[in-house]
Parts: structure tokens; sequence; C-alpha cells
């Protein structure tokens, strides 16, 4: 026995026979990341969607809940109703800002979001109001190296979310030598490389896009459509429903 080798646990796993096949799981290569401790809770894997049923078969370990529209408390609320994951709510930056963001954070920590999330336009003045009214982590979104991350961090920033397309591991590495141990979650990509490499760059977390509702009914479909044809040839004697019929007219 290798001594220097400590024994893996015996880690026990428990499904259902419903959301197994379900399930909307998300890359095991994120689990490489260190993650983000809130609130004594580790995260490593946010899932970007607000897309109520992928929120609650997915297994993400919470939900980055931001959206192009103006933040809106029903959205909010109907998130945090089917999230069995603690919830990261965007409360607006660029067309909705000050005491608006501000109304819409309020909710969003009434109805136990984790933590508020801002877009990149945010104006610093905002960040520093909701830093006065709520008590819950701000998250700042970064989308370029063109922005006062320092300012938005004296204002009240909490967690940088570095979101710069192609260019994200770029920025996360320019940010991560800037602020050695400060946290941040960083957009995945397509891919276990482009997530890897974003985690190499310094990403604690990392935000990953599921695929879309259309998607994964594709590839439903697709398994539903070759059992259909193989209990009808079974049953059919290898005949197509169209030879079946012109032999059954015949």
């Amino acid at each position: 026995m290798d001594m220097g080798k400590k024994p893996r646990k015996y880690l026990p796993e428990v499904n259902s026979s419903f959301r197994e096949k379900s399930l909307v799981i998300t890359p095991p290569v994120i689990r490489e990341a260190s993650g983000i401790k809130v609130h004594n809770r580790r995260i490593k894997s946010f899932l970007f969607s607000t897309d109520v049923a992928t929120i609650a078969y997915a297994d993400a370990d919470a939900i980055l809940a931001v959206y192009p529209q103006s933040p809106h408390p029903s959205i909010i609320e109907a998130i945090t109703n089917v999230s069995s994951q603690p919830v990261f709510a965007g409360v607006g930056g660029g067309v909705t800002s000050g005491m608006r963001s501000a109304f819409v954070a309020h909710f969003a920590e009434a109805k136990g979001v984790l933590g508020i999330v801002v877009n990149s336009p945010t104006p610093i003045e905002t960040i520093s109001l909701l830093d006065e009214s709520v008590d819950c982590p701000i998250i700042i979104t970064v989308s370029s190296f063109y922005e006062d991350v320092e300012g938005k961090i004296e204002a009240g920033g909490d967690i940088l979310n570095v979101a710069n397309g192609q260019k994200t591991p770029e920025l996360v590495r320019y940010l991560r030598a800037k602020y050695p141990e400060f946290p941040i979650i960083a957009t995945g990509g397509p891919n276990d490389e482009t997530i890897l490499e974003a985690i190499h760059a310094g990403a604690n977390a990392i935000s990953w896009k599921p695929p879309t509702n259309a998607e994964l009914f594709a590839e439903k479909m697709s398994i539903y459509r070759e059992i259909s044809r193989k209990d009808y040839m079974d049953s059919h004697e290898g005949m197509t429903l169209y030879e079946y019929e012109a032999q059954e007219n015949s």
C-alpha cells in the first residue's frame, strides 16, 4: 500500500428516475477551479440562464440570472421559486441604474438571493448606492480593458465577473496580476479547453451557458424518432410505414 496517498472516500450517489434523464450537467472540468466561498458556501460553477426549466434541472453550484432586458421583480421571483441552488440576480447597470436598481436589489435580497449582479456600464454612484442598500455581495461585470475596475471595487464591488468574449482569459490574467486574491468569475466559453484556459488564467469560478431548449429537444427528438422507427419495423416485418401501407392497399 502506498502510504503517501490517502484512500479515496466512498461517495454515495442518489438519483431519481425522472431527474437522472433530464439533468443539465455542467462540464466536470469546472471542478478544477478553486471556487469562491460566499457565506461559507463554496461555488465553482455558475449556470448562466434565466430559463426556469433549465434551472430546475441544473446541477450547477449557483445560478447567474442576468439578462439583456431591464431587471424586473417578477423574473427574480420566478427564478428563486424554481431554483434549488443559490441565485445571483441581475439588478441592472445598463438601461436601469440608480434608485431603480436599488429597488430591484432590495426585492431580490428579500426573495433570498445570495448576491446581486450589475452590468459593465453601471455607474460607480449606483454601486455605492447598492452597497449602502443591501447586505448581499455585489458582483461587478467587467467586459473590457477600458473600465474603472478599481473605482467599482472601492465603491463596494465584492466579486468580478469577467465576460470579454474570446479575450476573456487575457482579461482575467490581467486582473489576476493586479488583484492577486480578489474573487473572479469568468465565462467559460464553448468547450473544456476554453474553460481550462480561463481557470489557468486565474478565474476562481466559471459561468457556463447551457444548451438551449431547442438544442436539447433536437437531441431528444432524434432519440424518440429512432425508438419509433425500431418499434414499427419490429412489428411490421421490417417495412416502413410507406411500404406497409402500399402492401395493405395492393
